[in-house]
């Protein structure tokens, strides 16, 4: 059975001829190389495209490892595309796989030290005098952000346009699963098992949890340690493991180093921290998510947040034993509100306590706050609200930011409908949220 990504696909379709290169991002495995070969190749096809018209090249292949030079690689596409044969569309799959090199021509002695990585020829080379040819329209996939996301201003000229790929949506394996009836079991199924496409297709459970837990050793740790260079492939997995069962806790660098040399390493040090870190989350595995004074309207430094890509990876790290449901949800909404398109960070507020006599700032948080152009919703995550007294607690926050922006409660109770408080709060159920593309613009 197909899963259809028409979200992305229809981001793709959009894209098609906008003299842009486009970037498809996301982490391995996400489905990234289906979009690109299977389903966008299907819509050119379906449009009267010729299939020599189509170049499609995955640079994991063994047979294309001369291509992973990029001069070979501009030779064979120009090679491919004569002009005055119509449109072509380059399909190239895990870009960063392409190294720089030095043409033969170039005398690294004879140029300034300051001015010799500009003497390299990159992939980037490559893909922006493509971008150059009205004939060609190009797409690439890439499974590491430092090498493509970081680069789109300036590598490809702000004329480069990021297409960010996830696991399945919940609308996507809610479609995967129309045979199942109970939207509750279809959601528990989910958060324990997430939406990499593979192991949606895989029919035990027994199968989904053996695909989950092989990736980190056969892919994903294997791939950070090689493309990073990392000396202490140990030292890395303690470092996914303390942040994976910190999901959606607020942590910092020294609070990682600390629980990691207590329990772990004792010589792990902070900067090997930080560096790993970074490592993970250009591989897509985490988003951090910074806190943001919602009344002083500034960034605040640590601590922050991390989530998971998938809810499904995060359980198999944890051998599926720490599955707390009020973590997953808020992580689950976290990467829907990614999925959409918001940048998304964690609201504080600061209040004056003077109940003591002694002038303290307290803060409260808000578990998210989204904008979209000058419009700022606050979210708060809320797993139930049996009583009174919970619904004051966990709208507090929301209460006390001072200003009219939408606040939103979103609530795990099935049967909870879109209703409003009178303070204008308007609570959503999760699985209405989920389903709903359009479900925050809507209340």
């Amino acid at each position: 059975m197909t899963i259809r990504r028409e979200a992305l696909l229809n981001q793709l379709i959009a894209a098609k001829h906008n003299d842009f290169v486009k970037i498809i991002t996301g982490i391995r495995r996400c489905g990234k190389s289906f979009l690109l070969f299977n389903l966008f190749k299907r819509h050119l096809l379906a449009e009267g495209v010729k299939k020599d018209h189509i170049i499609e090249i995955d640079l994991e292949r063994d047979e294309n490892e001369l291509l992973t030079d990029p001069i070979e690689l501009g030779k064979y596409i120009r090679k491919r595309t004569p002009k005055n044969r119509g449109r072509f569309y380059v399909l190239i799959d895990e870009i960063q796989r392409c190294r720089k090199v030095l043409p033969p021509s170039i005398d690294l002695s004879r140029i300034h030290p300051d001015d010799r990585e500009s003497a390299y020829v990159t992939f980037y080379s490559v893909l922006n005098g493509l971008r150059t040819s009205p004939h060609i329209d190009t797409y690439v996939t890439g499974s590491n952000s430092k090498l493509l996301i970081s680069d789109v201003a300036t590598e490809f000229r702000g004329r480069g346009q990021i297409i960010r790929a996830m696991p399945l949506s919940f609308i996507e394996y809610r479609d995967f699963r129309a045979s199942e009836t109970n939207p509750l079991a279809v959601l528990q199924e989910y958060m324990r098992y997430g939406g990499l496409p593979e192991c949606v297709l895989k029919p035990t459970s027994e199968e989904k949890e053996r695909y989950l837990r092989d990736l980190y050793s056969t892919i994903y740790v294997k791939d950070i340690v090689e493309r990073n260079k990392i000396q202490n492939a140990g030292l890395l997995e303690a470092v996914i493991d303390v942040v994976m069962s910190n999901i959606a806790g607020l942590t910092n660098p020294t609070k990682l180093t600390n629980m990691i040399q207590s329990t772990v390493d004792a010589k792990a040090t902070r900067p090997t921290i930080v560096k790993y870190l970074a490592c993970l989350k250009n591989a897509f595995l985490f988003h951090e998510a910074a806190r943001y004074d919602v009344k002083g309207r500034h960034y605040l430094d640590y601590p922050v947040k991390y989530y998971a890509v998938d809810p499904g990876l995060r359980n198999a790290r944890m051998n599926f034993r720490q599955t707390e449901p009020t973590h997953l949800m808020e992580n689950v909404i976290y990467c829907e509100l990614v999925r959409r398109g918001y940048p998304v960070d964690i609201g504080v507020v600061m209040l004056d306590d003077r109940k003591t006599g002694i002038h303290q700032k307290h803060q409260y948080e808000i578990d998210f706050v989204v904008n979209r152009g000058p419009r700022q919703v606050y979210i708060q995550s809320a797993y139930s609200i049996p009583t009174a007294a919970k619904r004051e607690q966990e709208t507090f926050s929301l209460r006390q930011t001072g200003d009219s922006f939408k606040k939103v409660v979103i609530t795990n109770d099935l049967f909870q409908t879109r209703t409003y408080d009178d303070d204008g709060i308007a609570y959503i159920g999760l699985v209405d949220f989920l389903l709903d593309p359009d479900s925050l613009e809507a209340l």
